[in-house]
């Protein structure tokens, strides 16, 4: 696309002050000037997600220097390059991870940051990828080093980071444990591929891992729940577990017995994605499109999509994402 042929200004959903989904309000904003080292991308769909609610409700401010408007993921094609940058090249199809700006008609995104989209996706598909990703590919296959063989327990199964778990636990040879809150909820991660979903509003998850794993636990845990699962996933993991820790949905605060961490020789990993910086997404980047995209289409990899909304609708996305109601992930359509 001719650089002439970009708007001066476009729409996006800015939010009007912290509070409930409401405040979310679809304004006029100048479109951003890719810096150097980024692209202009015209956004086709961004993903919603949790850390976009905690910002919308004041909890969770945007890093230094990133833009006020939520959204951390999304798909399109780059309309122009900023200084220094080759790659991606002008009428790429990309989706990419960004540190907010997600929920608008443009976007400047890292160069770095961005994946060519899966030929085997479409738009909104791939807008579904990055922030989930990124973050089981750092938590469960680098952090926690999961290997072929070994079980990944997965707490909070049918969210959208629970199914890319799912989905990339059984394409490198896992088995998979999830937890999830209902009976609808665990039958989806089942059918996703998930070896056992345990309701954990029915029963307990310590003693459903012990026993489907013949009392030896889960080798990586990827808990976004936090306060009282510590404990819980401590007991619940092998000797030589892994235990990542992504969120605090549960409770900020836990009471541990350390001598049970270091009589199973347990390894905690603690780490959040929004707020690293550039090279460190970038690596994260390479290392999916060497390892993870080719499963596109050698194992038909599909992200879940429960809803998708109208850009303008986005209020209507964080009420669905707050019911608690969604298998997999939610889209805005730009």
């Amino acid at each position: 696309m001719p650089r002439t042929m970009i708007p001066r200004t476009m729409t996006a959903v800015e939010i009007r002050e912290p509070g409930a989904p409401q405040v979310l309000r679809a304004v006029e904003r100048p479109v951003p000037q890719p810096l150097a080292g980024e692209v202009l991308i015209r956004v086709v769909a961004a993903g919603v997600n949790r850390p976009d609610v905690l910002q919308r409700k004041g909890l969770y401010p945007p890093p230094e220097g990133a833009s006020d408007i939520p959204g951390l993921e999304l798909a399109g094609e780059v309309v122009l390059l900023g200084p220094g940058v080759r790659e991606p090249q002008e009428g790429a199809r990309v989706c990419a991870l960004v540190a907010g700006g997600g929920y608008a008609q443009y976007v400047a995104a890292p160069a770095v940051q961005c994946l060519p989209v899966p030929a085997q996706l479409s738009f909104e598909e791939a807008a579904a990828l990055p922030e989930t990703f990124f973050t089981v590919w750092l938590n469960v296959f680098e952090r926690s080093r999961l290997q072929r063989g070994e079980t990944l327990l997965v707490h909070g199964g049918a969210s959208g980071i629970g199914t890319t778990a799912i989905l990339l636990g059984k394409a490198f040879d896992a088995r998979v444990i999830v937890t999830a809150g209902s009976a609808q909820k665990c039958a989806a991660c089942r059918e996703l591929g998930a070896d056992l979903a345990i309701n954990y509003r029915e029963g307990d998850f310590v003693a459903a891992t012990l026993r489907a794993t013949d009392g030896r636990g889960a080798d990586v845990i990827l808990d976004m729940v936090g306060g009282d699962y510590l404990p819980r996933n401590v007991a619940a993991a092998a000797l030589e577990g892994r235990i990542a820790l992504i969120g605090t949905q549960g409770g900020a605060r836990a009471e541990l017995d350390l001598r049970s961490l270091m009589t199973k020789r347990l390894t905690l990993t603690a780490s959040t994605l929004r707020s690293q910086p550039v090279e460190n997404k970038g690596r994260i980047a390479r290392a999916l499109r060497e390892n993870v995209w080719p499963l596109f289409a050698s194992r038909g990899l599909k992200p879940v999509i429960h809803a998708r909304f109208p850009l303008a609708d986005a209020a209507l996305a964080h009420e669905l994402m707050e019911s608690d109601l969604h298998i997999g992930k939610i889209v805005l359509v730009v």
